[in-house]
């Protein structure tokens, strides 16, 4: 795996859960984190934690729905480490668990404006910021190295999830923004992908558990491996794409499923 040595990783919603344990990670490999948070008490934690293990990151306050927050955010980066390299689109909420009709306007407005609108507008801000630099002077072969943006989909992103009609809407439009994202901006060397994970353990799969007797089992079941997958699984997969090592990859989902969409 690549070091990040020099690179400067603007992750959201790394106050806990995937976006905690991939902020670590990026740190451990070299990278400075800014942590984008809403929740102040966690994103300082965050913050502390890294530099608690010798490594270099800010916090920022930031809600990810809110266009002027983060296009602030990522000034406030560039304005303190002077580059932008990597962006990684994390940020998101569950929304309510219940059949279409159950879920209400305010339901669908609120998950949309922050599972979709916080990658819309992250995307936005790291781009129009990634476009005015230099290219990296780490060439893979021939090829410059420009930046890295990851957006966090889910495995409700490429099937349907009965009874989480807006959170799988919303994980199809990841989906959507990445590859149409990737497209426009490959020959600027901006590399753009998604990662879909299955039920990893983190705070917003505890509160899907716990909207039922028996869920966890059952959730479970439906992975082939028989297990949640863990946070530092997802973050390294994010690591790797972002890195030199994976120059050629470009608009892609990867599902990081147990085996969940195998069959």
């Amino acid at each position: 795996m690549s070091t990040f040595t020099n690179q400067i990783a603007f992750i959201t919603g790394a106050g806990s859960g995937i976006g905690r344990v991939t902020a670590l990670a990026f740190a451990n490999a070299g990278a400075t984190v800014v942590v984008a948070e809403i929740n102040e008490q966690n994103g300082r934690e965050t913050t502390k934690q890294i530099q608690q293990q010798g490594g270099r990151a800010l916090f920022i306050p930031c809600d990810v729905s809110n266009p002027d927050q983060i296009e602030k955010a990522v000034r406030q980066t560039v304005d303190v480490f002077g580059r932008l390299d990597i962006g990684i689109n994390n940020a998101g909420i569950g929304g309510k668990f219940g059949r279409l009709l159950d879920q209400t306007k305010q339901d669908f407005d609120q998950i949309m404006a922050i599972n979709v609108g916080g990658v819309f507008y992250g995307m936005q801000a790291q781009i129009r910021q990634m476009l005015t630099q230099k290219v990296n002077s780490h060439p893979v072969g021939d090829h410059p190295v420009g930046g890295k943006i990851v957006n966090v989909s889910s495995i409700a992103g490429v099937r349907g999830m009965p009874m989480g009609a807006p959170y799988s809407a919303s994980k199809h439009a990841v989906i959507g923004l990445t590859k149409t994202a990737a497209l426009e901006y490959v020959r600027h060397h901006i590399r753009i992908n998604a990662v879909c994970p299955v039920y990893t353990h983190s705070p917003m799969v505890d509160e899907l558990i716990g909207t039922a007797p028996g869920m966890e089992e059952r959730m479970r079941r439906m992975v082939p491996m028989g297990r949640f997958g863990q946070p530092e699984e997802v973050a390294q997969a994010i690591l790797w794409l972002c890195s030199d090592d994976n120059a050629f990859v470009t608009g892609q989902a990867l599902q990081i499923d147990g085996g969940l969409t195998a069959g």
